[in-house]
C-alpha cells in the first residue's frame, strides 16, 4: 500500500516521541502508536507537507482539557482497541511528511488506521487551538 496524502483526521500509524522524551534526549519515540494529523501544510517552494501529529494513548489525562476522549464506536470503526482512549491536545509531533517515524500497522502493509469523524475531529482541532492560545501547547520537531 502506498504512502497516504496527510490530511488533518487521518490517523497514522508513527513513532511519537513525547514531550518528556524529547528533553531527556532521546531521538526515537519508545513505540510505534496511532496519532492524528491534525495539521497539515504545504510548502509552496518544494511542495513538501509540514505534518503535526497528536498521539493516542491510554493513560487518563491529569488536566481534563489536555485531551479528548475517543468514543468506542470510532475505535472500533479504525481497528484499535476496546479500551478507552484519548488524543492528547497539549503536545505533538512536527515533521516533513512522511519522514522516518511514520510506520506501517502491526500485521498490514497500511500505514493509517482510515479518519476521525468530522465532528470528532473538530473537537480535536478545536481543543488543540484552545490549548495552544491558553497554555502554548509543546510541539516537538523531529
Amino acid at each position: 500500500m502506498p504512502i497516504p496524502t496527510p490530511e488533518p483526521g487521518l490517523v497514522i500509524s508513527y513513532s511519537y516521541l513525547w514531550r518528556d522524551e524529547h528533553d531527556a534526549g532521546l531521538e526515537e519515540g519508545s513505540k510505534d502508536r496511532p496519532c492524528v494529523i491534525v495539521l497539515a501544510v504545504e510548502r509552496a517552494p518544494d511542495g513538501a507537507f509540514l505534518v503535526t501529529v497528536l498521539p493516542i494513548t491510554h493513560s487518563e489525562p491529569r488536566e481534563p482539557h489536555s485531551a479528548v476522549e475517543i468514543p468506542l464506536a470510532v475505535k472500533r470503526h479504525l481497528g484499535l482497541d476496546d479500551s478507552r482512549s484519548w488524543i492528547v491536545v497539549s503536545e505533538g509531533n512536527e515533521f516533513l511528511w512522511p519522514g522516518y517515524d511514520l510506520r506501517k500497522r502491526p500485521r498490514t502493509d497500511r500505514y493509517d488506521y482510515g479518519f476521525l469523524p468530522p465532528r470528532l475531529f473538530d473537537r480535536v482541532r478545536d481543543a488543540f487551538g484552545e490549548w495552544r492560545r491558553k497554555r502554548r501547547t509543546e510541539t516537538t520537531p523531529r
